[in-house]
């Protein structure tokens, strides 16, 4: 969503970075773009001025750090109001939901927002929290509402209470909740009626629901696409019902992203949620630095670990780690690998989470990626149960790979390329085992690289010393690595007689 945003961002910053010192006439011509960036990306008109006026204060009274260019001086004042922005002065009630504990959530929106899908990622979400969650359907208006949120709760296996159309919200609430105490459940999720526009009619039946039923948090869903008519439609819920924060759904798509960028700053309420996708496990929680770091181009390294965590256990990463050092690696074990990254999402999206290399991805389609590691995944499958545990037969018998190439149909140069890849990360890994871990690896022989600045306001200069140097070693190893001669069996061909 925010990759046009981010690419202005760097422009911005790309021209700023030949400059000696940040003075009044190149910080303005700076925030004279910076202005234009966001009014691109739909943010409200006055959020952007009290943005870029925060921006100049502070870059005008920065005192000049050694060692600190200005132009990575002006890409920290940059993110820390962005921060500010995205979070708030204030803050705001952290949504917490503790096992046991029995709490109601109240879910609101407009109709064609996601909210009745939401509510099952939100459900499988406090499930892996170890919470029991309960689906209420109290959408009695539109055709087919509760069933659909029948079919969303069996997709995440949690039980949905109903009661059909002929009572009211209140009472289907009422009963779900006695209904909740019987069984155990301990996150009551309660889907109200979506409606297409905002109408007193049903403001009044949802303030209702509000007084009587008393949730402890009353959530409103939004779709990211409408841009400022999701910051309208937060600040007519909060002041007419009151809401306790939004959740942006459709944050994966292609728009601007001047919703998730004006609704703290507009309503006052911050954003918990946002759905990056249409599985059940695509939700992610809103941190206002993270998002901060990724418009800028800095990844997001945290949110990366969090989803490794998540698809993959420590056992198995522990096992994963053991053989990888030990130089006991397989191709079983690649294969399963993949099948980890693949659980974690989408391909594109982790690449992009990594410092430096979202802006490598600019031009590539994450199609392209998942279809890379399916090829792959047919070459690994069309090997024999002893090939696959032996990586080492590959490597020396020209004629397995030839069987191996046919078998994926896939070129026999594409075959010999991940056999090589392949053993030559296992000796890695195995070097990096023995001389303990990755500071034995620089420390012997390998050429060291300059280390990746996780800091905002730290980000590698292209036109600097140090990256021109990593950029000239990850040339000449990419030179050597080409030169390494490979064999290649020809073809036999039948002569004719």
């Amino acid at each position: 969503m925010f990759d046009n945003l981010t690419d202005k961002f760097d422009g911005i910053f790309r021209k700023i970075r030949g400059t000696d010192k940040l003075s009044e006439s190149n910080i303005q011509e700076a925030l004279r773009e910076v202005k234009l960036a966001l009014l691109e990306a739909d943010v409200n008109f006055k959020v952007v001025k009290d943005f870029t006026e925060a921006v100049r204060t502070s870059a005008l009274g920065a005192e000049v750090t050694k060692g600190v260019s200005p132009a990575q001086q002006f890409v920290q004042i940059v993110f820390n109001e962005l921060e500010k922005m995205l979070a708030g002065t204030e803050k705001s009630r952290e949504f917490e939901v503790k096992p046991g504990a029995g709490t109601k959530i109240l879910m609101l929106g407009l109709q064609g927002a996601g909210k009745t899908t939401f509510c099952g990622k939100l459900a499988r979400a406090l499930e892996k929290e170890k919470c029991k969650p309960l689906l209420i359907a109290c959408d009695i208006y539109r055709p087919a509402a509760i069933e659909q949120l029948k079919t969303v709760g069996k997709s995440v296996n949690v039980p949905v209470f109903e009661m059909g159309t002929n009572h009211t919200p209140v009472e289907i609430i009422r009963a779900g909740l006695e209904h909740a105490k019987k069984t155990g459940r301990d996150a009551i999720i309660i889907d109200t009626a979506g409606r297409l526009h905002i109408d007193e009619v049903r403001m009044d039946e949802l303030r209702a629901v509000r007084e009587q039923i008393k949730p402890d948090y009353t959530f409103l869903v939004c779709d990211a696409m409408t841009g400022q008519d999701a910051v309208n439609s937060a600040t007519t819920f909060d002041k007419e019902v009151g809401i306790d924060g939004v959740c942006l759904t459709k944050m994966d798509g292609d728009a601007r992203g001047g919703a998730a960028l004006s609704i703290k700053a507009v309503t006052g309420r911050p954003i918990v949620y946002v759905g990056m996708g249409e599985r059940p496990d695509d939700l992610e929680k809103f941190h206002p630095e993270r998002v901060a770091q990724r418009i800028l181009g800095m990844g997001d390294v945290v949110s990366l670990v969090e989803k490794a965590q998540a698809a993959i256990s420590e056992q198995d990463a522990e096992d994963m780690q053991n053989k990888l050092t030990s130089g006991k690696f397989t191709y079983d074990d690649f294969l399963k690998q993949m099948t980890m990254i693949k659980r974690m999402g989408s391909l594109k999206g982790l690449l992009g989470m990594i410092p430096g290399v979202g802006r490598m991805l600019k031009e590539v389609d994450n199609d392209q990626l998942t279809a890379s590691l399916s090829r792959v995944e047919a070459i690994i499958h069309s090997m024999t149960r002893k090939e696959r545990a032996n990586g080492d037969l590959l490597a020396k018998e020209p004629r397995r790979r030839m069987r191996v190439a046919k078998g994926a149909g896939r070129p026999l140069q594409e075959v010999n390329d991940m056999v090589q890849q392949f053993d030559q990360m296992r000796q890695m890994m195995a070097s990096m085992g023995a001389m303990g871990g990755m500071g034995g690896l620089m420390g012997g022989g390998m050429p060291s690289m300059p280390q990746m600045p996780m800091n905002p306001g730290e980000m590698p200069d292209p036109d600097s010393p140090a990256f021109q140097k990593m950029k000239k070693q990850h040339k000449d190893f990419m030179k050597d690595r080409k030169n390494q001669a490979r064999f290649v069996p020809k073809q036999r061909t039948k002569r004719k007689r």
